[in-house]
């Protein structure tokens, strides 16, 4: 095998689809669902790819152009752990199967955080879904959801969950998110890019308790000041607060970045770990599926290098984000190999207004720039990579920050 790719969503099947294209030699994704085509094909609301299709037909061409290019695709296969640096065990409809490839891209994805991760008490009722389920079980398996709804966060994939439910004749009785009103502007305008009406909006609030046996009957909310109050409903989602799926990085000891939760990964998406690269959602959750495609074909580029015959580059000094910055990708900085143009972004913890973005290493100030717009939490922002050359290889850690 020349190349294993793990995850048959946007960022797998596009590098798939042009490493086959280029002629690399043997090309092979592995999903573990029945059907590839990752988070898009659940999302049956328009605005995906260059002509703005549903979520469905975006998947399917991503499909049809790695198959096309002669990529091979098996579903249903799981990658459970690593037998080699490059050698991975899986099992699927035929059994168990190792496989050894010159080069690995993970592109697993993301997961949204479920009720649990979150610590919200109560017992365990029906009617309580992460966004993917509810979408899973509206689109793909016809279900019944329930009669009214209550929708916890507000951000884009908040407002695809209402759409999901408007489409389902499920009534929303309100969304709840513990931020502020004016942090929500850029998700309320992404709900109106999906057609969706405006429903009740609580903000600086928090599902503390789930109430109901059997099935859910309502919810317990906290307010910033200790207010609690019930609000009925038969359904919650709960939307966004994403994770990159690190588990198979992790079993196969790929470095995770802190921030970001991913592996860690520098600027042609190589991880510490010589052969494995990582790409998409599986490095910095979560960006839209087009993001995810352009970085599968860019991991492309380098996962030919590697083939061709350029060698594993060593780590440089590490890159490190201050608060209220959350984290930042690329992650690794290799000497000579760093992220050119407009490769790095950033997340925020906070409402930044304007900032001024500030890259320094040992006391010296490698860029300075202000971001002439409002960024929130959730919302990635830019940082141009051309300070990269000025990083000193055997220096201390490089910071980013706001100024």
């Amino acid at each position: 095998m020349d190349v294993l790719v793990i995850g048959g969503g946007p960022a797998g099947l596009a590098a798939a689809a042009d490493l086959a294209a280029s002629g690399v030699g043997e090309v092979e994704v592995l999903e573990r669902e029945a059907r590839a085509g990752g988070v898009p094909r659940h999302c049956h609301h328009g605005g995906f790819g260059r002509f703005g299709v549903s979520g469905p037909q975006y998947a399917e061409r991503l499909v049809e152009a790695a198959l096309g290019a002669g990529a091979a695709l098996r579903t249903g296969v799981s990658a459970t752990g690593w037998a080699g640096p490059l050698s991975l065990d899986t099992t699927g409809p035929h059994g168990l199967e190792r496989i050894t490839a010159r080069a690995v891209i993970l592109a697993t994805g993301a997961r949204e955080r479920p009720r649990a991760a979150r610590l919200v008490p109560g017992t365990r009722p029906a009617g309580v879904f992460t966004t993917g389920e509810l979408q899973q079980a509206v689109h793909v398996h016809r279900q019944e959801i329930g009669t009214r709804a209550v929708v916890v966060g507000a951000e884009p994939v908040s407002y695809a969950a209402l759409s999901t439910l408007r489409h389902a004749g499920v009534t929303v009785a309100a969304l709840v998110t513990e931020e502020a009103r004016a942090q929500v502007g850029w998700a309320r305008a992404a709900g109106m890019r999906l057609g969706v009406p405006r429903v009740p909006l609580v903000t600086g609030a928090v599902v503390a308790e789930l109430l109901g046996r059997g099935r859910l009957s309502g919810v317990r909310l906290r307010r910033g000041d200790g207010r609690e109050s019930v609000l009925a409903c038969d359904t919650v989602v709960f939307t966004g607060d994403f994770v990159p799926d690190h588990e198979l990085a992790r079993r196969g000891g790929v470095p995770l970045d802190p921030g970001t939760r991913g592996p860690a990964v520098d600027g042609s998406f190589r991880t510490a770990s010589p052969g494995v690269f990582a790409a998409g959602s599986a490095v910095h959750a979560v960006e839209p599926a087009r993001v995810a495609a352009g970085e599968g074909v860019r991991v492309a580029g380098a996962v030919r290098s590697l083939l061709g015959g350029a060698g594993w580059p060593t780590d440089g000094p590490p890159i490190e984000v201050v608060a209220p910055l959350r984290w930042v990708t690329p992650n690794r900085l290799v000497p000579g190999a760093g992220a050119p143009g407009d490769r790095f972004v950033l997340r925020t913890a906070e409402v930044l207004v304007c900032p001024v973005l500030m890259v320094t290493q040992d006391g010296r100030c490698l860029f300075r720039g202000r971001v002439r717009r409002r960024v929130l939490p959730g919302q990635g922002v830019r940082l141009p990579g051309g300070w990269v050359g000025g990083v000193n290889a055997g220096g201390g850690a490089v910071r980013v920050g706001v100024g």
